[in-house]
């Protein structure tokens, strides 16, 4: 591998399911500005929409997840087809 295009500030980051407030703990060089406690201590955290915890594939479970209107935004455009 060539040497010097690695990142060197690697960290411990929160990462956390919005859908069900799911927190793990990975190291990771994304930049952030927020911070949340987890066990009593400080850590970056990055806020995600769908994780491994809420993942239909990884549940099992199937939902419907309706993000910024998409059904709805895809109904409004097609509405004129209709007979």
């Amino acid at each position: 591998m060539k040497k010097g295009i690695h990142p060197e500030n690697y960290r411990l980051v929160a990462f956390k399911d919005m859908s069900n407030d799911d927190v793990f703990l990975t190291k990771s060089t994304a930049d952030t500005k927020e911070t949340i406690e987890v066990d009593g201590v400080e850590y970056p955290v990055i806020k995600l929409e769908i994780s491994r915890s809420s993942h239909p594939y990884y549940t099992g479970k199937s939902k419907l997840v309706d993000t910024a209107g998409r059904i709805d935004k895809f109904k409004n455009k097609y509405a004129k087809f209709k007979k």
